[in-house]
């Protein structure tokens, strides 16, 4: 029985031992790690803060963070933390967007969804005090299938609609049950309008300083059926984005 005893005691000890080290390797799995530090003004006091990007890797052998925060410690010792969502290569740009003479920040990580996406934040730091610009939608772009294999794609109010002839995806519209073999279409059908999928800083004058470039794609019968992209360039203007240009770019 004694022998029973330690041999019972013995496997609980190793047990025990097991899970302490499961605890401590998963506690350090979960702890924020550096991905990149940056050295830049972000407040406006002519001083550079110390800003840490850091994140939590979902596993050892992936490259998806499923936690990312900034972390921004000034000259004074006084430190702001900015949440993101996860995602995958994960970076900051420092870009005054917002023209008040000091540097925004501009976060970015892919999704890594099969569409493409990007994810986006913009953050003021101004007088000690953090604030988010929520970035410009476009809130104009439509499509609709026409008879005789065609699409209408309207990008601005005041703008003349885009005719995108399809002829050449006849026989998957006439398969998909889109059109008859006519080439009438049997119902009413939307185009797929994606979100923006992707923004890139852009130089806009001297006077003027940096907007915004956007990127969204349209498509026609799924997503895969790509039919062409709006790009449209934004200036942020009394606390609200305006639109300084849009244009649609066929893929073909």
């Amino acid at each position: 029985m004694k022998r029973i005893a330690c041999t019972t005691l013995l496997i609980l000890f190793i047990c025990l031992d097991i899970y302490s080290i499961h605890a401590i390797e998963e506690n350090t799995n979960s702890e924020l790690q550096i991905i990149k530090t940056y050295e830049e003004d972000v407040t406006g006091n002519g001083l550079k803060e110390i800003i840490e990007l850091k994140g939590v890797l979902f596993s050892p052998d992936s490259n998806y963070y499923r936690d990312i925060e900034a972390v921004i410690t000034s000259s004074e010792n006084k430190v702001w933390e900015i949440p993101y969502m996860g995602g995958y290569d994960p970076s900051i740009s420092f870009i005054d967007l917002n023209h008040d003479k000091v540097n925004d920040i501009f976060f970015q990580s892919a999704t890594g969804g099969s569409g493409g996406l990007y994810q986006y934040y913009l953050h003021t730091l101004v007088k000690n005090k953090l604030s988010e610009i929520p970035l410009p939608e476009q809130p104009f772009v439509k499509g609709k299938f026409l008879d005789d294999f065609k699409i209408e794609v309207k990008i601005s109010p005041d703008m003349e609609p885009n005719i995108v002839d399809l002829q050449t995806r006849r026989d998957e519209y006439i398969r998909l049950g889109l059109y008859s073999k006519d080439g009438k279409l049997i119902k009413e059908t939307s185009a797929m309008v994606d979100p923006i999928a992707f923004f890139e800083p852009k130089f806009i004058s001297k006077s003027k300083g940096y907007g915004l470039k956007s990127y969204q794609q349209v498509s026609g019968a799924y997503h895969a059926d790509q039919i062409g992209t709006v790009e449209t360039l934004w200036y942020y203007d009394r606390d609200k984005w305006i639109i300084l240009q849009t244009k649609w770019m066929p893929n073909y």
